[in-house]
């Protein structure tokens, strides 16, 4: 199992990011909240990973924190939550939100997600209530709400960010739309990805 890495982030093409650790690049997969504190490419970065083995591949998936890891494992462990539906969980409701919308029972928030109908969403809450017993009262549990890092302009900012949604599993035409509707000049894609998702969730 490959826990964490430690390296010079190499590219960043929202959700995928390369990690340059001594010559060799690792391909991970990151949530949004994990995209919005990434520094400038070139720059040092430590992730904490979890490792993924399928038979046609093994996937690689990055995060800021630990805490951000022990969600994406509690996710995945729940029946018929896969890590594309998890990271998507993990990148439209931001952790706070997520932890609300249990406690309160609350499908209304967790159906627009992709991938999460009214029938997954009441299964997804009623286990997740027990899951999230844990974590109640646990100093930190809301430090992954995060501020996006200033930022300036990026080349194809705003195809980076529609390409961004539809791997999370939004519709091409929803994703374009989203963009559209908050697209500002002097966005970098990582501002347009977290406001697009505000906007659809």
């Amino acid at each position: 199992m490959i826990g964490r890495l430690c390296g010079t982030l190499a590219e960043k093409q929202p959700p995928h990011l390369i990690l340059d650790v001594n010559g060799l690049g690792y391909e991970l997969e990151v949530p949004m909240t994990t995209l919005y504190r990434l520094p400038a490419v070139g720059e040092p970065l430590t992730l904490h990973t979890h490792l993924v083995v399928r038979e046609d591949a093994h996937l690689l998936y990055g995060f800021f924190e630990k805490r951000e890891r022990q969600l994406f494992r509690e996710l995945i462990r729940l029946n018929g939550v896969g890590p594309k539906l998890a990271l998507a969980l993990m990148s439209g409701l931001e952790v706070d939100e997520l932890v609300r919308c249990v406690q309160a029972q609350d499908t209304s928030v967790l159906v627009k997600i992709p991938g999460v109908g009214k029938k997954t969403a009441e299964r997804l809450l009623v286990e997740l209530k027990d899951r999230f017993k844990a974590w109640e009262g646990v100093p930190g549990m809301a430090s992954l709400v995060v501020e996006p890092r200033g930022a300036g302009a990026v080349p194809h900012a705003e195809n980076d960010a529609v390409s961004a949604l539809i791997s999370l599993g939004y519709k091409p035409q929803e994703a374009s739309r989203a963009v559209s509707a908050i697209k500002q000049d002097g966005l970098s894609s990582e501002d347009m990805i977290r406001r697009a998702l505000k906007g659809m969730v």
